[in-house]
């Protein structure tokens, strides 16, 4: 039996098809299964029938979003850093920056549930909740994130700082734990153990186990590392310029996450205006898009340690040759995506909800949505690679440009234009204008390599 490739040999050893393959593969995998887990949530709301359930649910979106934003502060910024850090033999000061990253994120975490408790009736007013979406959405953003949304920021932290030193499998077997656990539990408390009309706090008890379950495993697996980094939260705080490192590339993450958020917000705001049906449609096709944003995520996620190790010794030729299979892998994946969106459409929303309003609204909006899929994931790319390379000034740069520039003020403008539809088609246009720009601004800094 072939003995499990050591981190050494995955950053430096191997030739990097590879190591992103061996990287990739569990990342993309644990991805997967987050995003079964996510449908599922509204998959089994959707057997009810109720579009108002889904609406409700689909509302919190962009609050769990934000959830995750504040886990990209720490885990991103700090995933970036190891890699460079184990490339010096600065495993000590690794140490270090591992412990200061996930006491900071618990911190965080624990003040963000708070607030989301303290103002929880005008977020979700803010949302777009009605009066029949409002009791579905409170009821799910209390279980998940208010009372989840320390467990959720650390699992994701530490899934990360995993990865980023070599450990994808074990990363991905945590995310994918978590998800396979939330995939059984739903049925279990919405239909077996809660009466009926408690079918969304069922989802959000379920979420919320899972979630719990995810973050002791990577936690315990984190601890036992100990032949990596010295894996001890009572570690001293790091140096200074280790802080702000973590920082650097930590805050373009957040602000990038945040901003795709408030492009969802800022969706879902609009979508309500056509009613709960549409938004309940655009609920359906967010969730149903994301098979291959989370692939490109899953991609992404396995090239910044691999990118941030090579980076750092100079050797730009396996830089190279590691986002080149990273691009190509993922623009298989969209192109395959984009297919089956427009051939299944509407198999693909029946799945979720056979409403027949929300149904035809939701097939029209996931064959415009798809066409996004291949742009997506270069944009995608794009800033994951500038993580990798800790250029957080030019990561903040192309997510400022793609969501505050470019993608939300269009939202704007095409509902005014073109109605219900342009909602969507402003993904589309964005997306291929940032695309554009983002290649333009790496051909030139990849000139700068020796």
């Amino acid at each position: 039996m072939r003995q499990k490739a050591s981190s050494d040999e995955i950053f430096s050893a191997m030739s990097a098809p590879q190591a992103v393959k061996t990287m990739a593969v569990p990342a993309v995998i644990g991805q997967l299964i987050v995003l079964i887990y996510n449908l599922a949530d509204t998959y089994f709301i959707g057997q009810t029938n109720n579009p108002y359930m889904v609406a409700g649910v689909s509302l919190i979106l962009p609050v769990f979003n934000l959830t995750l934003a504040l886990a990209s502060l720490f885990g991103t910024g700090g995933g970036a850093l190891l890699p460079k850090l184990l490339a010096r033999d600065e495993k000590t000061e690794a140490t270090r920056v591992a412990a200061y990253c996930v006491r900071l994120g618990a911190a965080v975490s624990l003040a963000f549930s708070v607030g989301l408790l303290l103002f929880l009736r005008p977020i979700l007013l803010a949302l777009g909740a009605g009066e029949n979406t409002f009791a579905h959405a409170r009821v799910y953003l209390l279980t998940v994130l208010v009372v989840g949304g320390v467990p959720t920021v650390l699992s994701n932290i530490l899934s990360n700082l995993l990865r980023s030193l070599g450990l994808s499998r074990e990363a991905g077997f945590g995310v994918a734990l978590g998800g396979v656990l939330n995939i059984f539990l739903d049925p279990l408390f919405m239909f077996v153990l809660l009466p009926r009309g408690s079918e969304v706090l069922g989802v959000g008890i379920a979420t919320l186990l899972s979630n719990l379950t995810a973050c002791a495993y990577c936690l315990v697996i984190f601890c036992r590392k100990q032949k990596v980094i010295d894996a001890r939260f009572a570690a001293p705080t790091p140096q200074r310029s280790s802080r702000a490192a973590v920082f650097t590339v930590g805050i373009p993450g957040t602000v990038g996450a945040m901003l795709f958020d408030v492009d969802y917000m800022v969706l879902d705001r609009l979508a309500s205006a056509y009613g709960d049906t549409a938004l309940a449609a655009i609920g359906i096709v967010l969730k149903a898009e994301r098979f291959p944003q989370q692939v490109g995520i899953g991609l992404c996620q396995a090239m910044v340690p691999l990118v941030a190790y090579s980076y750092t010794l100079k050797d730009y030729k396996r830089t190279r040759e590691i986002m080149r299979c990273t691009l190509t892998a993922g623009a298989v994946v969209a192109l395959v995506s984009v297919t089956a969106y427009e051939l299944f459409a509407p198999q693909i929303v029946r799945f979720f909800i056979r409403d027949a309003a929300t149904l035809a609204i939701g097939t029209g909006f996931l064959r415009v949505r798809s066409v996004a899929a291949v742009i997506m994931f270069f944009c995608f790319f794009a800033v994951f690679l500038y993580q990798g390379l800790g250029n957080g000034k030019r990561s903040l740069t192309l997510a400022v440009l793609r969501w505050a520039c470019l993608n939300i003020p269009m939202l704007f403008i095409f509902d005014r234009l073109f109605g219900m539809y342009g909602l969507v088609w402003a993904q589309v246009v964005s997306d291929v204008l940032t695309v554009l720009l983002s290649f333009l601004i790496l051909r030139r800094d990849l000139r700068a390599w020796s």
